[in-house]
């Protein structure tokens, strides 16, 4: 829950909690509103205007203290109409060694600007698994 701010990640600019609850399972519930600041390729910008480089996203959490995972969706709300961004992250204990966790990571791009789309669907991966690797 203490992801961002990140020196690893500084792209992540704001981070606000807009909703959060426990349910009857002790599960934790959050629901985020992550910004984020990309130094997006010349070709991106001047699809979407070199001024709007800010992307927003919101994120939801579940994390379950019984279990001990952590499992967080988050999906774009900026851009919408030219790229689509969903990702699931699942945080869990490795089963041979205490003291390390396993995270599974899954994401779905789907690029709405056809002539630009096999790129936008390269860079966005590409993107991801870097941030992946600092994780």
């Amino acid at each position: 829950m203490q992801k961002y701010p990140n020196p690893m990640n500084p792209r992540v600019v704001g981070m606000d909690v807009l909703a959060r609850h426990v349910d009857s399972s002790r599960k934790l519930h959050s629901h985020r509103l992550l910004s984020t600041e990309w130094g997006l390729p010349s070709i991106v910008k001047s699809l979407i205007g070199a001024a709007r480089t800010k992307m927003y996203l919101h994120e939801h959490s579940v994390v379950d203290p019984v279990e001990k995972t952590m499992e967080l969706k988050s999906t774009n709300i900026s851009f919408t109409n030219m790229v689509s961004i969903d990702e699931r992250l699942v945080y869990k204990p490795h089963p041979q060694d205490p003291d390390k966790t396993i995270l599974t990571q899954e994401a779905i791009i789907t690029a709405k600007v056809v002539s630009h789309s096999s790129y936008l669907e390269g860079l966005m991966p590409s993107t991801i698994s870097s941030n992946a690797n600092k994780g």
